[in-house]
């Protein structure tokens, strides 16, 4: 959501929605609490429906001028012009609220319902082109989240103000009119911000209507029918359209009817508590919406729908139950988290699959059809509360349509319903990340063609494409019984091998040409060495039956070779990732004609692979904040251990760098920090705190000679050297002048430095890393955060000559670590050993670095030599992985590690 909002022209746009709900909201809201504070039993819930039906009405009346305008004319352009419209009509309403002239009042609503007619499709329409098609889902989420943080908004400010305003006797709509019209002067002003908000926006760029809309074809009802066919060819945006009806629908009842129960049954007269329990559901819906754009990051969580559709289906029919307004309120709460989960992927279902040259048109029918509903359920609400039904059956009515409506969408979306059960049983162990979405045709026959790496590829395809898909696969598979039913649902289609296998590729031309996606891998079977293997020409001849424009969309899987589903070998398995830390990418190509040959798909694939890893490259963090995530996500877990000191968690190690990273940019103003440390856990505190500080780090290879240590420190240009006192004496010892060769250095112990850390501040960075949120932590603690900046420069020993320091930056080691990774796939109760000549001679490596990103814990011992106690500390912490040289690794520890 970060960079979402780091879009082009992202903030001007929520600003300018933000504003336009605010103020068709408000004077809903002045106008229904005149109602409420004015009229009584049946004439308020008819009024309340009425006021509510003036709102629909123009979305139904107007649906396709509405929709050929904003596929016609720049969005952008649609949008300045019924905002300034909104200016015109705030000024009216104000004029009407000081004449306390209620009816007329009461009719301005409809036409300020008029100008969002206009204002909707277009506003809809520009999040494909604003934000793209792998975001429509997290934006549509944050969409939702502004634009109920608006009707929250005006239904707080405008509903308290009325309250303080108004006198406590009865009166007439006029008079309280009359009392609270300096409200209006608010509408105008926020009328007036929105049209500064929206001319920060640039002119998008629309082709014209082939089809004018004439008069007649308007009036006729011609042009209605034209574009009620479009969305009738598509059964996903159809289906999608009935659900958000049903639930809107739901919602209109609910506001109307909820007011008389609200009075009757919990005896609340008061406007600030009712719209405060009603207003509960819009912050559920903001949250529910904010949930659903963190879950559709890059992709359409489709498994949101059949979650949120029973959610509101139970929360409704808990309202009779609850006898309190905080009990009503926080079910409210409930609601409307639910119903986000559940019309957030729908709207994004809805853009992805309509055309570009469509699209005003296609969300102008989602309004009116919605519209349609709202209107027919507000009407049947008017009728039963004319005939007597009591409030309360009401609810209990329209908790059973919204069981129904719920379940009719899963059924008729079954896709959605397999979505929730993968998500729900893959995702705890999978992290999948989408990468070229916007390939993905959203209309036609596409046939997706890929690597296949394990017994799983099929469900993280379907997770990561919002269009359903239909899998070829084994009919030995397919008729096995416990099976074959969830399998014909998802529409599989079975293949023999040999002979039998013609009748498949005729199904799947037969439902390329129906303009479904059929997903098939053409390299027969799994991979059992995870690179691509020999693919089959099969899909060759269903692509020659299909029609001409059917599509190829290669893909790549990135992240499965090594899990349980894959063929690599058991010890591979063994060391798999934490289920928190195997990230699955799945990436599709740019679309290739049908007629592509196996050579050339094949290439396009392994394009695919190298495009996927270098965006993946593109997107790594800088190693302190790697670090931070990985504390937060196990803060209590072992994290250092060496034979010098005690063991530390994560929380602690974390704890001990900040603490450090805050003296080292106090003693070292400079960009460059020369560290003169073992292989132990001060060493690895003090690098980390280093990276912390946002300084580079400079390993000083205490096994070079006098020479090669002074032409490293000239240079790097170090001003300020962090050692050990106990290890300097060890380095004299053995014959190196530390004395001499620091003497025009600043040189500062790390013993002296922890006498300087108070308890106070000890327990202090400790509270603040096991309670502040990751991102906040990163913000306040960490000074690294340009991921190209340079990490560390490692220098050679000089054995050739002069050193040659190697400058790395964060992406090159974290990339490293992550290539790594991918191979170990070590699991989260692995230890790495870390002791080993390989860590002297070049001081900070990605071997140090991997168990802190990985979360892992890392075992040091300072002294290479000391093959006794290496061997101990592997026994006493069951360390399974080592890295170093081979020489070292054939020594007298080699019996006592698992080496791969």
């Amino acid at each position: 959501m970060h960079r979402l909002l780091h879009l082009k022209g992202a903030w001007p746009y929520l600003i300018a929605i933000f504003l336009n709900a605010f103020v068709d909201l408000s004077h809903k809201i002045v106008i229904q609490n005149t109602i409420f504070k004015s009229y009584d039993g049946e004439a308020q819930v008819v009024l309340t429906a009425l006021v509510n039906g003036l709102i629909l009405l123009p979305f139904i009346l107007l649906f396709s001028p509405a929709g050929h305008v904003a596929d016609s004319y720049p969005k952008v352009r649609v949008l300045r012009i019924s905002a300034w419209a909104a200016v015109a009509v705030s000024l009216g309403i104000t004029a009407a609220y000081y004449q306390g002239w209620f009816w007329l009042a009461f009719a301005m609503t409809l036409l300020l319902a008029i100008q969002s007619a206009f204002y909707s499709p277009a506003k809809y329409g520009l999040v494909k082109g604003l934000f793209g098609k792998p975001r429509l889902a997290e934006a549509n989420g944050l969409i939702q989240a502004v634009t109920i943080g608006a009707i929250l908004a005006g239904t707080v400010a405008f509903t308290a103000l009325f309250e303080t305003w108004v006198s406590p006797e009865d009166q007439t709509p006029a008079q309280l009119l009359r009392q609270i019209a300096p409200l209006g002067w608010l509408l105008v002003l926020n009328s007036a911000l929105q049209v500064v908000a929206l001319y920060r926006l640039p002119l998008d760029h629309t082709t014209r209507s082939d089809t004018p809309l004439t008069w007649q074809r308007y009036i006729k009802g011609t042009a209605l029918k034209d574009n009620l066919r479009i969305i009738a060819r598509q059964p996903v945006i159809r289906l999608s359209i009935i659900g958000l009806a049903t639930f809107w629908s739901v919602g209109q009842v609910l506001l109307a009817a909820f007011p008389a129960y609200a009075k009757d049954a919990l005896s609340i007269d008061n406007t600030l508590v009712l719209q405060g329990i009603l207003a509960a559901s819009g912050i559920g819906i903001a949250l529910g919406s904010l949930f659903a754009s963190k879950f559709s990051h890059n992709r359409i969580e489709t498994g949101l729908i059949p979650v949120g559709a029973v959610g509101v289906a139970v929360g409704l029919w808990c309202l009779p139950l609850l006898t309190t307004p905080v009990s009503q309120a926080l079910n409210f709460v409930f609601i409307g988290i639910m119903g986000g989960l559940f019309i957030v992927p729908l709207n994004a279902l809805i853009q992805f699959h309509a055309a570009d040259n469509e699209l005003g048109t296609v969300l102008a029918a989602n309004n009116w059809i919605q519209n349609i509903a709202m209107m027919g359920f507000l009407v049947l609400t008017a009728l039963f509360a004319l005939a007597g039904v009591n409030s309360h059956y009401l609810l209990l009515l329209i908790a059973t349509v919204a069981m129904v409506g719920g379940g009719y969408t899963i059924v008729k979306l079954p896709q959605s319903l397999v979505r929730f059960l993968l998500s729900f049983l893959l995702t705890r162990r999978y992290r999948v990340d989408v990468h070229g979405l916007q390939n993905l045709p959203a209309q036609g026959g596409v046939l997706l063609l890929g690597n296949h790496i394990s017994w799983v590829d099929w469900a993280m395809v379907q997770i990561a494409s919002p269009r359903p898909v239909r899998f070829v696969m084994l009919r030995s598979v397919y008729q096995r019984w416990y099976l074959r039913w969830f399998f014909k649902a998802l529409g599989c289609i079975p293949i023999e091998r040999g002979s039998g296998a013609e009748k498949a590729l005729a199904d799947v031309a037969e439902q390329l040409n129906a303009g479904e996606v059929v997903c098939l891998f053409p390299e027969g079977a799994i991979s059992r060495n995870g690179q691509l293997g020999e693919f089959r020409r099969g899909y060759e001849r269903a692509c020659e039956m299909a029609n001409p424009d059917v599509k190829i969309v290669p893909f790549y899987l990135r992240g499965l070779w090594g899990s349980q589903f894959s063929r690599s070998s058991s010890k591979l398995k063994e060391l798999r990732n934490s289920p928190f830390h195997r990230s699955v990418v799945v990436a599709f190509g740019k679309p290739l004609p049908k007629d592509t040959s196996a050579d050339v798909l094949k290439r396009r694939i392994f394009e695919q692979a190298t495009r996927s890893w270098q965006r993946a490259m593109g997107e790594l963090p800088t190693l302190p904040n790697a670090w931070i995530q990985s504390v937060k996500r196990r803060p209590s877990d072992l994290a250092l251990a060496d034979t010098l000191g005690r063991p530390l968690n994560a929380s602690q190690a974390l704890t001990a760098s900040l603490l450090m990273a805050k003296r080292i940019r106090k003693l070292n103003p400079g960009q460059n920090v020369g560290l003169l440390l073992p292989t132990s856990s001060a060493g690895v505190i003090t690098n980390m705190a280093t990276l912390l500080a946002g300084k580079t780090v400079v390993n000083l290879n205490y096994t070079a000679d006098h020479e090669a240590l002074t032409s490293a420190l000239s240079q790097a240009e170090i001003a300020t050297v962090f050692t050990s006192q106990h290890f300097v004496k060890k380095l004299e010892q053995r014959g190196l002048d530390v004395s001499q060769l620091f003497r025009e250095k600043q040189v500062v112990f790390l013993e002296d430095l922890q006498t300087t850390i108070g308890r106070a501040e000890r327990l202090s960075t400790w509270l603040a890393v096991r309670l502040l949120p990751t991102w906040l932590l990163q913000r306040c603690f960490c000074h690294g955060h340009d991921a190209d900046a340079t990490a560390a420069i490692l220098f050679s020993s000089g054995s050739e000559g002069e050193p040659k320091g190697v400058m790395l930056s964060h992406r090159n080691l974290m990339a490293n670590i992550k290539q790594t990774s991918d191979v170990l796939n070590t699991q989260s109760n692995d230890v790495v050993m870390g002791s080993l000549p390989l860590f002297h001679a070049f001081g900070l490596t990605v071997t140090q670095l991997l168990p802190l990103i990985e979360g892992l814990p890392l075992v040091c011992h300072a002294d290479p030599t000391d093959a006794p106690g290496i061997a101990g500390a592997i026994a006493k912490h069951k360390a399974t992985i080592m890295f170093g040289t081979s020489s070292f690794l054939r020594g007298s520890v080699q019996n006592s590690v698992s080496f791969l």
